[in-house]
């Protein structure tokens, strides 16, 4: 049997156990590596090194200058400011891994250059607050705003971190109505196979999207249509999920089936989907009842949600949230 294509994510080459960092070592991540990765092609970016500082090298950190906004990134060792050269690297490789179909981005937490959220930034007395983000990433976030961008520290909470899974799987199916050429009748397809997965992240948020495909005019046209959907699709899979939101999907699926099975399995289903809302069992309890009788009553427009199945279940992500 053929293996799986691998998803192309870009990460932070420490994460994969590189020997990149200032002080030679590495921060490999037992989850990306031995885990996620057995479906995942990486590719591996140290913009420190790529910038042309060596291993090992003196510390670099994020500067606040003045009372402004402007943030340097400096090695204050030396003095040296970073900034120009960081950023006009970070220009070129984010265009660079703009061409390699990437569906992902794993960034390291604190980093000057990679952190995503909470840097440290320093005042020139020496105190520091963490209110920066890391020089590289942010021309990443800026030149690839829809890409499934997140850092490892956060990839800790089990909740962070299958909704991160599911973003990357799902903006891999966008890419590949990409590269197929999107149409009306193929967007639509996309909606519906993914409504329950919005719902649970915003249900105002899938109308939405949902209205904007069902008002367009058969006229128009269908890459501009593709271009305000995935504005869309992206806000509402960077919301999280919650405990309230999953339910909400949950009692919606058994809506579906109710009317198809007994008295018994109706009452086990929903008590069971009342326990997932308590804290007493995880999501992937409730969804194992719903998938059994999805395929054993044959309910077409429940076989083909992606909510039922978001990613591998070796990953078994849904056993913890």
């Amino acid at each position: 049997m053929a293996e799986p294509r691998k998803i192309r994510i870009g990460i932070s080459s420490c994460l994969l156990g590189q020997e990149v960092r200032y002080n030679g070592g590495h921060k490999r991540d037992s989850f990306l590596t031995d885990v996620f990765g057995r479906y995942v092609e990486w590719v591996p970016v140290c913009p420190e090194v790529e910038v042309g500082l060596g291993v090992p090298r003196p510390p670099i950190h994020l500067e606040r200058i003045g009372f402004g906004d402007g943030v340097r990134l400096i090695m204050p060792s030396t003095g040296m400011d970073l900034t120009e050269a960081m950023t006009s690297y970070a220009e070129r490789r984010a265009g660079a891994l703009a061409g390699l179909g990437l569906c992902g981005y794993v960034l390291k937490k604190d980093s000057p250059s990679c952190g995503m959220e909470r840097v440290k930034v320093y005042r020139e007395d020496g105190m520091a607050a963490r209110d920066g983000r890391g020089t590289f990433a942010g021309v990443l976030i800026r030149r690839l705003p829809h890409l499934p961008v997140e850092e490892e520290g956060r990839l800790n909470d089990p909740l962070l971190r299958e909704s991160f899974v599911s973003r990357v799987f799902v903006y891999d199916r966008w890419m590949e109505g990409e590269r197929s050429g999107w149409t009306r009748a193929s967007l639509m397809r996309f909606h519906e196979r993914h409504k329950f997965l919005l719902m649970a992240r915003n249900q105002t948020g899938m109308r939405r999207l949902g209205r904007l495909l069902g008002e367009a005019g058969r006229g128009d046209d269908p890459a501009d249509l593709a271009r305000l959907y995935l504005d869309g699709l992206t806000a509402v899979m960077r919301r999280p999920t919650t405990r309230r939101g999953h339910t909400n999907v949950l009692l919606h699926l058994l809506g579906y089936v109710s009317d198809d099975i007994d008295r018994g399995d109706r009452e086990e289903l929903a008590g069971t989907i009342e326990r997932y809302r308590q804290g007493l069992v995880p999501l992937v309890v409730p969804l194992a009842l719903i998938r059994h009788h999805v395929r054993r009553l044959g309910t077409e427009y429940l076989q083909d949600q992606v909510y039922l199945d978001p990613h591998p279940h070796e990953l078994m992500l849904l056993n913890h949230v």
